[in-house]
């Protein structure tokens, strides 16, 4: 893969990430090429609310670290339960919210249990997880999968169908090194799991570390994502969601766009900006602008996803 730093992005491919904070950005994404413009809240609100039964509408959000203490905010548990709000107040039931990684900072039974409680007031149809590496300290992800893994295979991972997508949700934050790793009975079971779908299956796959090379010196990429996203090149439509960096950023290869998702909790720095990816205190009235919620539109027949970023109300 290359770099995503260092390789350039074309007009039409994306605008750029350090522009999106103070509004929401609309994607629209068509055979792998972006689209962008800059929407108000109102803006994104009306385009997540048109639609009819066969339009799916789901929610992303990401890295709430329920346990976190420290000055880059100093009440994680109250900033989740203002995005948790916000979500409600879409004007519209979304058919599933993903979290996808760290939903906890220490993964204690008393934080799940908390985090699992908290998601419970969530107006939607289904809930799903994926874990980040704060989900699994100390013991490989065994409490994690206790509370959230009914129904998964192996340390985690499972795919599911909804109007006309495929989602595969996968688990790269076990067996770390410096970079994510997906393992080889993960990518067997990509393998298997999309065998029989047709290639105009549009593919929506969520991890909490970034499956391409957003910044390596980091640990912002990982290290086998290359094998599955071969098992995935045959499909028109693919589109990667996740978590870990704390900041928006988009990125193109191939037929696969990916999309990193802001936090519920603190800011990270941008990569290559700071000496390590360490919480970044802000002034308390502009913290809320590092941290949101993501919207997502599909309508079934079409092969384009919309994609909202909103701040933190």
């Amino acid at each position: 893969m290359t770099d995503p730093m260092t390789a350039p992005m074309t007009r039409r491919q994306l605008a750029r990430h350090a522009g999106w904070f103070g509004a929401a950005v609309v994607l629209s994404v068509t055979a792998g090429e972006v689209v962008s413009h800059i929407a108000d809240s109102r803006d994104s609100i009306a385009a997540a609310t048109t639609g009819d039964a066969n339009t799916l509408r789901f929610v992303q959000v990401s890295d709430s670290h329920i346990g976190f203490t420290g000055p880059a905010n100093t009440d994680v548990t109250g900033s989740f339960a203002r995005a948790i709000d916000q979500v409600n107040a879409l004007g519209f039931r979304p058919d599933f919210v993903m979290h996808t990684g760290d939903l906890t900072h220490l993964s204690t039974p008393a934080q799940f249990d908390q985090v699992k409680q908290m998601m419970s007031g969530l107006r939607t149809e289904r809930v799903f997880t994926v874990p980040g590496e704060h989900d699994s300290v100390g013991d490989q992800g065994r409490a994690y999968r206790q509370s959230f893994g009914r129904g998964t295979e192996g340390d985690g991972w499972y795919s599911f169908d909804t109007h006309g997508v495929h989602f595969i949700a996968l688990v790269n934050t076990l067996s770390l090194e410096k970079l994510g790793h997906l393992g080889a009975d993960q990518i067997d079971f990509v393998r298997r799991d999309v065998a029989g779908l047709s290639s105009d299956t549009p593919i929506v796959v969520f991890s909490h570390i970034p499956l391409f090379a957003m910044y390596p010196q980091w640990g912002w990429s990982t290290d086998d994502a290359l094998q599955v996203l071969n098992l995935l090149k045959r499909f028109s439509s693919v589109t990667a969601l996740n978590g870990h960096v704390h900041q928006l950023f988009s990125r193109v290869e191939g037929n696969v766009t990916f999309h990193s998702a802001t936090t519920t909790a603190y800011p990270l720095p941008k990569p290559g900006q700071a000496p390590a990816p360490t919480p970044q205190v802000l002034p308390a009235r502009q913290l809320h602008t590092a941290l949101g919620i993501r919207t997502v539109q599909y309508r079934q027949g079409t092969t384009a996803l919309a994609i909202t970023d909103q701040e933190l109300a």
